[in-house]
């Protein structure tokens, strides 16, 4: 039989002269200093970058939601339960991309001047609308795949009304949850007034962490419902073009089904690193966690935190891929732009008839695009 002893006081099993130590991890992690206070730091040259990166994100979100909200709030008044998913979702980007100005300055000048609480409120609305955007594009994939699947019982997340109520009830609950976050954070003693968005640990408020916690198994259940929603709208589609594949409008299913797969890749990109990385970094915030491993895992944290923003810029794109009036609106207001601006320019017979050959490639461009949109007995939008 294999001798099998062990030391007490280093917890240290020996098997077969191997040693297995069952705490390496945690040893690990809070081996050297732990007051966070006392731990150096030095993210000047990581702030520049996270600064330049959210700049990018700011700019190029801030566009994308403003088009999305006029063609939602001004062309379209009528709206399915898609549409009302994709609204909220716009609000909610457009909530998070006002957050980054404040982070964006704090990474350049590596110092908060507005005060502990407002910290705190610029941070959680963060977590709040990116999470809502999460929420939001889970509902929207079920909401498809109850459409696609062409069930004689519609089932009531389809329906306006209902997406209406469910909207305002996770706008309310997220509310509520951030204030409760903020009157508990803004309470606890700073080290620091002058630092924010750093890492902060979490024995003194477990609550926190298993709220953290509870919050990634949502993602994950999230990411789970979109998986089978898109595979199961991508199988559905796949096989109505394979039993018409002798009819021209064939290929469109196809088409439909890899935007599917194109959504499910954003969000994948987006979040699954970041909530991958979330498990580690609040299982270390509840321990006595190293200088050097804070600082490792802050700054990974910050990284992964910039996947997650980038979601509120392409998330326009998933708007224009999934709902066709989005699509139709977009070619006419960048069609009415053009021929504007040709107004504004064209003095001369030369450039009218320039103007109107424009005019008649908007036209084209609109009829080709609305003959391949997919008939919505098949698929609504």
């Amino acid at each position: 039989m294999d001798a099998i002893f062990s030391s007490p006081a280093s917890h240290t099993t020996y098997k077969n002269g191997v040693m297995y130590n069952f705490s390496t991890v945690s040893e690990l992690l809070t081996s050297g200093a732990s007051n966070k206070s006392e731990c150096l730091k030095d993210e000047r040259s990581l702030g520049v970058a996270l600064a330049v990166l959210y700049g990018i994100i700011f700019v190029i979100g801030l566009l994308g939601n403003i088009l999305a909200l006029y063609v939602f709030l001004c062309v379209h008044n009528k709206r399915n339960s898609v549409q009302v998913y994709l609204l909220n979702t716009a609000i909610a980007d457009l909530l998070l991309i006002f957050c980054l100005p404040f982070r964006i300055a704090y990474y350049l000048t590596q110092q908060w001047d507005m005060g502990i609480v407002f910290c705190k409120v610029i941070g959680n609305l963060f977590y709040l609308n990116m999470y809502m955007s999460i929420i939001l594009l889970g509902l929207i994939s079920i909401d498809r795949y109850m459409k696609v699947k062409k069930s004689l019982r519609r089932h009531r997340v389809s329906k306006r009304k209902c997406s209406i109520q469910i909207c305002c009830i996770l706008w309310v609950a997220g509310a509520i949850a951030v204030v409760v976050l903020i009157t508990a954070q803004s309470m606890k003693a700073q080290s620091n007034p002058k630092e924010c968005f750093y890492y902060t640990d979490k024995k003194d408020a477990v609550w926190q962490a298993v709220f953290n916690y509870f919050i990634v198994l949502v993602f994950w259940i999230v990411f789970l419902s979109l998986i089978l929603s898109y595979m199961k709208i991508a199988k559905n589609l796949l096989r109505i073009s394979k039993e018409r594949a002798h009819l021209p409008s064939a290929g469109k299913y196809n088409g439909t089904a890899w935007k599917s797969f194109f959504v499910l890749f954003i969000f994948t990109i987006c979040f699954v690193p970041y909530h991958t990385f979330r498990i580690f970094y609040i299982t270390s915030q509840l321990k006595n966690t190293s200088c050097y491993w804070t600082d490792i895992i802050h700054k990974t944290n910050e990284i992964m935190l910039v996947f997650s923003a980038l979601n509120s810029c392409l998330d326009p794109v998933m708007y224009f891929l999934l709902s066709s009036s989005i699509r139709k609106t977009t070619f006419q207001l960048l069609c009415r732009v053009s021929r504007d601006s040709m107004r504004s320019e064209s003095n001369t017979s030369d450039l009218h008839h320039g103007h109107t050959l424009n005019e008649n490639a908007c036209a084209s461009t609109h009829s080709l695009h609305s003959h391949s949109i997919i008939s919505p007995k098949l698929v609504k939008k």
